[in-house]
């Protein structure tokens, strides 16, 4: 149960990032061609923190 709670919160954490990359993106007017590089390293970033937080959780349970 709590894995599947991890998973959820997971995706809407991500979702949440973007949608603030993107706030930022329009804010600072980041030219359309820097834009993917921002959002793979973001993204990258933060599925990186994900995955540790999942295995975090995994080991525990």
């Amino acid at each position: 149960m709590i894995l599947v709670v991890t998973v959820l919160f997971s995706l809407f954490y991500l979702y949440q990032i973007n949608k603030m990359t993107f706030a930022l993106c329009e804010s600072r007017e980041i030219p359309e061609e820097k834009q993917p590089k921002i959002y793979g390293t973001v993204n990258i970033l933060i599925t990186l923190l994900i995955t540790s937080l999942f295995l975090q959780v995994l080991l525990a349970v």
